[in-house]
């Protein structure tokens, strides 16, 4: 990808602890929060910094998150963050990289408690977004009624943006019940139809791959 190193925010954690002061940062090429939540980080580096993140999340420790933008923020996961831990082949060399992914308990409680996060919601990501909250929601719908009603969303404020760093994420502020209520008003409004033949309703599949794939120009400038 040409200028990816131009995407990427940084993690910088700190800690005193009376005779030492410990302070490095890694490359975080995926960030979902807002304000001082952070729902999910992935984050790469050496075995000792990765190890110490992963244990620092555990104590609920803060990180200040650097943006590519140049903007700043202090952040934590809070209690229950689960970490997930990989290992980065690099060509050429014989050490790879560590990989850390920490999702929060809100993010791993997608769906529930009238909040939904979603990856990605832009131009071109509308379909999977919607696909994505019919999926948590457990809603009955369409593949096509993706625009008109996430569009519904956002004129009745909803949907709100959060931060990211190698997505574009949202937050859904619906319930099943509330969403239900939103798909029959746009339906008595002639905005959405029925498949005109009986029988399943064939949804694409998404990888995480595509779940978190960089935004393109035109979702950045949504």
């Amino acid at each position: 990808m040409r200028n990816a190193h131009l995407r990427l925010g940084r993690l910088e954690y700190r800690r005193s602890s009376g005779k030492a002061d410990t302070k490095f940062s890694v490359p975080l090429d995926r960030y979902i929060g807002e304000d001082k939540d952070a729902h999910l980080i992935s984050v790469y580096g050496g075995d000792a910094e990765v190890g110490a993140i992963s244990a620092a999340i555990a104590e609920r420790h803060t990180f200040t998150v650097y943006f590519p933008d140049g903007r700043s923020k202090v952040v934590g996961l809070g209690m229950d963050a689960v970490c997930y831990r990989g290992h980065i082949n690099l060509p050429g060399r014989k050490r790879g990289a560590r990989h850390l992914v920490a999702v929060s308990a809100a993010m791993q409680a997608n769906g529930t408690a009238g909040l939904t996060i979603l990856p990605q919601l832009g131009p071109e990501t509308y379909e999977m977004a919607w696909a994505t909250l019919v999926s948590l929601l457990g809603l009955p719908g369409d593949p096509h009624w993706s625009h008109p009603v996430l569009r519904a969303l956002w004129v009745t404020k909803k949907i709100r943006q959060l931060d990211g760093i190698g997505c574009t994420p949202v937050a859904v502020q619906a319930t099943r019940n509330s969403m239900m209520r939103v798909i029959g008003k746009a339906l008595k409004e002639g905005r959405l139809s029925f498949p005109e033949n009986n029988g399943p309703i064939l949804w694409p599949t998404y990888s995480m791959k595509q779940l978190l794939a960089p935004p393109t120009d035109a979702d950045e400038a949504a």
